[in-house]
Formats: C-alpha cells, sequence, structure tokens
C-alpha cells in the first residue's frame, strides 16, 4: 500500500465516507427522501420546481388521513412518481355533484382551491386500501377522476417540508383539517 494511503488523512476520510453511508442510506431507503415538483397540478399549494422532503416513515404506524399531500407511483405506469391530496378514504362513497365533493352527504370545504372544480358528476365508491386523489388545481390536474382510484401500496409518503424556494420554507405545507 503506498505511503499517501496509509496517512491519517485518507484513513479519515475513508472512515468519514463509510459512516456517513451508514447513516444517509437507511434514512433515505426508509425515513424521507427527497421530491421535486413537477407540474401545475398543485399549484398554488406547490408550484413547479420546489423541493420536498417526504416523509416515508408516519404511514408504517398510521392510516393516511384525509387532506393529506402525498407523493405516489402512479398506478399506470410505477415508475413516475406523482403529488396530489389525498379527499376519499377506503370505504367511502364519494360524490361530485355541482362541482362540489361530497363525503357521506356532506359538502367537502376545500379552502386551498383557487379555481371551481370542473368535473362531471359522478359517484365513486372505494374499496378496502383505496384513496381518490386530487390535485389542487383541478383544472389541469391527472388524477383519480382521469385513471381512477389509488391503491394504498403505491403510496410513498406524506410532504412533510418545502425546503425550496426559502421564502416558502415549512412544516408539512398543505395541510387543511378535515373531519373524517
Amino acid at each position: 500500500m503506498s505511503e499517501n494511503l496509509k496517512s491519517p488523512f485518507w484513513s479519515d476520510f475513508l472512515r468519514f465516507i463509510v459512516i456517513s453511508a451508514l447513516i444517509i442510506i437507511p434514512i433515505r431507503t426508509w425515513v424521507a427522501q427527497p421530491f421535486l415538483v413537477r407540474g401545475a397540478s398543485m399549484e398554488p399549494t406547490f408550484e413547479d420546481g420546489e423541493y420536498l422532503v417526504i416523509d416515508e416513515l408516519s404511514y408504517r404506524f398510521r392510516e393516511p388521513q384525509r387532506g393529506e399531500v402525498i407523493v405516489f407511483r402512479f398506478p399506470q405506469d410505477p415508475s413516475k412518481f406523482f403529488i396530489k391530496r389525498i379527499i376519499g378514504l377506503p370505504g367511502e362513497s364519494l360524490e361530485i355533484r355541482n362541482n362540489k365533493i361530497f363525503i357521506k352527504g356532506e359538502e367537502l370545504d376545500e379552502p386551498y382551491l383557487s379555481e371551481a372544480l370542473t368535473t362531471p358528476d359522478s359517484v365513486v365508491e372505494l374499496g378496502a386500501g383505496e384513496y381518490f386523489m386530487l390535485g389542487d388545481n383541478r383544472l389541469f390536474s391527472s388524477d383519480s377522476r382521469k385513471w381512477g382510484t389509488l391503491d394504498k401500496g403505491l403510496i410513498i409518503g406524506r410532504a412533510l417540508l418545502r425546503l425550496w424556494p426559502p421564502n416558502r420554507l415549512n412544516f408539512l405545507p398543505g395541510v387543511y383539517g378535515f373531519e373524517s
């Protein structure tokens, strides 16, 4: 072995790399991961180019809740990732009527919407482990209205932190309190 590789600098550097990998890889694999928002489907809540941290751990201990913004694998192409808001929960009957959403006969208050929902009237019955997902920018969102329900197994995690841009940095971005 050459004298350069035996020096304390290289030994410390190698130790730093190994320890960093032992810490970062499990966190990235099971706890949190970065996500870059692409497209306008979640505007104004999330804009194109925003950088988020996705919480992959919470749903191992509790069920996803209505109103949470989640990242998931697109049902028609699991190599793609989407970000949408949970509207309907497993076992629910959801009705879209007169551009409003009704769950259990009650109109869902959606303060995050900037535009009216322009969707034909319909009724959706959600099975076990199925979620109804909608983008906040309903006019420009490919969501459950187009491709159907989302199976729980495709969920990656919820939006935990918005890191970029700095002027919009916040914890649990896009969360609104909903009654279940």
